[in-house]
């Protein structure tokens, strides 16, 4: 096993690999930007590092000062978490080139995985069922005009290197085309340096759909079960269930065996996820896989039991799999709810900060993965994330009501957050019952949601919500906020 890990990361992610390291009696290294001094991660580790200045660029992704600091303190390894370094091909190769062991997939498997259309290319030829498109970059408006036609509009228009929504355009008939498919590739060029595009047939009311895999150095394979993440604003999640309330037993078994399929395609070893779209009639197609622990792992490890970023550990230090796949099996439901420094009632739009008031929820089933605490800055320069709040239990409205007074126990001043619309989301009857799609946040009226007199629908009678499946109240307002002061620097570099 490892003496030393340093993390290359800041934040919830930061403080959770931190945690594993000390169950695991390995020394943790964390570094910081100047933002970031007083960080949590900074308080957890064993050894801390200060990195550079609040620009990214001059911290947490300048991957010769990580390197450097990495091998002067003699660490056995790196942990990238994910965002910055964890799907970096280039950094993991020079990670290694410096006789250091990075916690994630090689390089190579990185690189085979990274380009949307080459992954494409690659589960098509081995039988992962694809979503109708290209395979190939579209190099010229008639080109992407005559496939488009071909099969048949809508369709979707996407960078190649392109993730998080940025680079994707929906296009209804060739007259959009010429004007989306510039824009788009001008949009792929400023976000991934990479003007690479490719075209999807849109899928009408998908479902988003994961499944959680693990593969160590000797060809094993596993899947943790699947994950449920549609409930999405500008496609990036904010609420994840698991298991998919929407996936039965024999659609889970065609789906994680396409996972498998997924991984063993690219000779994958480490913690992955194989992300699907499935349609109405559950279908699904191969979307993308993300070659890094996910945000929204903590589902999987409550409904599983499996300590995902320990099998990590474990994994990289070369140990196999510490489990059986006929070993696992779900046990109740969990729900994630990611907490954001933003106002959900002026089209989420991050809100900064210095937070004045901090305490969490607590309780059986409750897990709060922060890297915030009273006084903690919510800075221009990160994501505003304040923290991921899971509940667990025998079943999702269980879930749900222990989801409800966990955000209702959750203290957070200083800042506007979305607990309130979270609130709103998972009490609303189509939640509750599984209506819904990607687009569940887009179709709802957020103007006249803000406006009614109540924000939340009261869940005291659960089950007379259940039982009503047509007859829920749409109620959501906006309340006093003390705190509008809304930073536009930090949403024009990351959300336009």
């Amino acid at each position: 096993m490892f003496n030393k890990i340093l993390i290359a990361n800041r934040g919830e992610i930061a403080v959770r690999i931190i945690k594993a390291c000390k169950e695991l009696g390995i020394k943790s290294a964390a570094i910081y930007s100047d933002i970031d001094i007083t960080a949590t991660h900074v308080k957890l580790a064993d050894e801390v590092y200060h990195i550079g200045s609040s620009v990214v660029s001059d911290s947490y992704l300048n991957k010769d000062k990580i390197i450097e600091l990495a091998k002067k303190i003699s660490a056995d390894a790196i942990h990238p978490g994910y965002g910055f370094f964890a799907e970096n091909s280039s950094f993991i190769e020079d990670v290694e080139r410096a006789g250091i062991t990075f916690i994630g997939p090689s390089s190579k498997s990185v690189k085979m995985m990274g380009s949307k259309t080459a992954a494409r290319a690659l589960m098509k030829k081995n039988n992962v069922p694809i979503v109708p498109g290209s395979t190939e970059p579209i190099n010229s408006i008639s080109e992407g005009l005559e496939f488009s036609k071909e099969i048949g509009f809508p369709i979707l228009l996407k960078a190649s290197a392109g993730g998080g929504g940025k680079g994707m355009r929906k296009v209804n008939n060739a007259e959009e085309f010429e004007a989306a498919f510039e824009s788009t590739k001008r949009e792929a060029l400023k976000s991934f340096a990479n003007d690479d595009i490719y075209i999807e047939k849109f899928i009408e009311k998908p479902k988003h759909i994961e499944v959680q895999i693990i593969a160590d150095k000797f060809g094993n394979y596993r899947h943790v079960f699947e994950r449920e993440c549609s409930i999405q604003r500008r496609h990036q999640k904010i609420i994840e269930e698991a298991p998919s309330p929407f996936v039965d037993e024999k659609t889970r078994k065609k789906i994680v065996a396409a996972a498998i399929n997924a991984a063993k395609a690219c000779n994958y070893y480490n913690a992955g996820t194989i992300e699907f779209l499935m349609d109405q009639n559950k279908d699904f197609y191969f979307l993308e896989m993300n070659t890094r622990i996910q945000v929204e792992h903590p589902v999987t490890e409550l409904i599983s039991g499996i300590d995902l970023v320990r099998e990590q550990i474990s994994i990289a230090a070369g140990n196999k799999i510490s489990f059986n796949q006929e070993d696992l099996s779900i046990k109740g439901f969990a729900l994630e709810c990611r907490i954001y420094a933003e106002d959900s009632t002026n089209n989420f739009l991050p809100s900064t900060g210095k937070i004045l008031k901090y305490k969490e929820p607590n309780g059986p089933g409750i897990r709060v993965d922060s890297g915030f605490s009273e006084n903690s800055e919510i800075s221009i320069y990160y994501d505003p994330m304040i923290a991921k709040l899971i509940c667990w239990d025998s079943d999702k409205t269980k879930a749900i009501l222990r989801m409800k007074r966990a955000l209702n126990e959750y203290q957070i001043a200083g800042v506007i957050t979305n607990q309130e619309f979270l609130k709103y989301i998972i009490t609303n009857g189509l939640f509750i019952n599984g209506y819904y799609d990607i687009n569940f946040i887009d179709s709802l009226n957020l103007n006249e949601i803000s406006s009614s007199e109540n924000y939340s629908a009261d869940l005291e009678n659960a089950a007379a919500l259940l039982a009503a499946l047509n007859k829920f109240k749409k109620s959501n307002s906006g309340g006093s906020r003390d705190n509008k002061t809304v930073q536009s620097k930090w949403w024009n570099q990351n959300y336009e």
